[in-house]
């Protein structure tokens, strides 16, 4: 890579990203010394882990710097459609674990293709979107195409069944479609729509049928409005993530102190509810801290959506960026009680290898196109 490249680095991102991975790597080990996750073997088998996939997802994350992006624009259909079909072989081959399909093995290693296909969906809706020469926003019509685009990976994924990274694709779309022109009110009107469609789906489950989503997930919807109406089932996890945050008070139990963490009274603390973990054991003052980080990092990303020299570049940033700011609102909102439990991971901080290796692919991107927001002069 040329000198005069790296010179243009985005050296305050890539610093925000490495605080949040040894944050995130503390966390891991701290919610996984005790309980279900904790092996007396070794107890530091899962901070291993974690620390292997932080390492791979470097590494793809510098091999991807070394690549102009704009070479991603040729092959965005390529991958658009090897994606479509590794989201196919899912549904058919994948491994079963916790009611769903969603891994694919390899060799020894078993990944999650829905986590990278939202790299895939960036590159090729960047591509598909800025093709379009002069798109009429002001007519409805001018959204059918990309819906339709991002339509078939979501509902590959959706089959599996995976409502929260279905839910993190329609937010990337809408997000690539802001930033593409699209009108504002059009798109809060479908999201209107798309809240009466819940809302409908959850009467019909209430009359005992279940059309388009599973019993399972139209009852994390009916514990979000109130989580005690099933507390001893799928209310469970909202409540004993809000008694762990509350629980922290300002400056937190210490780490390894949380009782609802290592006594398992919370599940999946290390994976999905890995803020509930910071919010006991850190307190107020870890989960601001926490949250003021990202804020940077967003920010960041929003300074290299505007400093994009093409419309290619803008909209994979503008991906980018809307794919970590729906992980971590919905995130964070879950385990808060402020919106429904969907399985989505905290970015750089929640335990596993496919959802971090995918942001700091993400990252890469973000880097790749302010790398080359000007012409080098030789």
């Amino acid at each position: 890579m040329d000198r005069k490249l790296l010179r243009k680095l985005d050296f305050a991102l890539l610093a925000l990203v490495g605080v949040l991975l040894i944050f995130g790597l503390v966390m891991v080990y701290s919610a996984t010394q005790s309980g279900v996750h904790h092996d007396p073997q070794d107890p530091l088998a899962s901070l291993k882990r974690q620390l292997r996939w932080c390492l791979v997802g470097l590494c793809a994350m510098g091999l991807l710097l070394g690549l102009d992006y704009r070479v991603l624009e040729k092959y965005a259909r390529l991958l658009y459609g090897a994606t479509v079909i590794g989201l196919a072989l899912v549904w058919v081959l994948g491994l079963r674990a916790g009611g769903s399909q969603r891994w694919l093995r390899l060799g020894g290693f078993s990944f999650q293709p829905s986590e990278f296909a939202k790299i895939v969906v960036i590159i090729s809706l960047a591509r598909y979107l800025s093709e379009r020469e002069e798109p009429d926003w002001e007519s409805l019509r001018e959204l059918v195409g990309p819906f339709a685009y991002v339509g078939l990976p979501t509902i590959l994924v959706l089959l599996q069944p995976d409502l929260g990274s279905a839910l993190v694709f329609v937010g990337i779309l809408f997000g690539m479609l802001a930033i593409a022109g699209a009108k504002l009110r059009h798109l809060a009107g479908i999201v209107a729509a798309g809240l009466l469609g819940t809302v409908f789906l959850v009467l019909l489950a209430g009359q005992g049928y279940y059309p388009l989503l599973k019993e399972y997930q139209i009852k994390r919807l009916m514990v979000f409005i109130n989580p005690y109406s099933d507390k001893m089932g799928a209310g469970w996890n909202v409540i004993q993530s809000m008694i762990a945050v509350g629980s922290g008070g300002f400056f937190g139990k210490g780490l390894l102190a949380g009782s609802q963490v290592q006594l398992n009274f919370l599940p999946a603390h290390h994976t999905d509810f890995i803020f509930s973990v910071v919010g006991e054991e850190l307190g107020f003052i870890g989960a601001f801290t926490l949250l003021v980080l990202y804020y940077l990092l967003l920010r960041r990303g929003v300074k290299i959506i505007a400093a994009a020299k093409d419309e290619f570049g803008r909209l994979i940033a503008a991906g980018v960026v809307s794919m970590l700011l729906f992980h971590i609102a919905i995130n964070v909102g879950m385990t808060l009680g402020l919106a429904p439990v969907t399985g989505i991971p905290l970015p750089f901080i929640s335990y596993g290898g496919s959802s971090l290796i995918t942001n700091l692919i993400g990252i890469g991107l973000l880097l790749n196109v302010y790398m080359r927001r000007q012409k080098i002069n030789f």
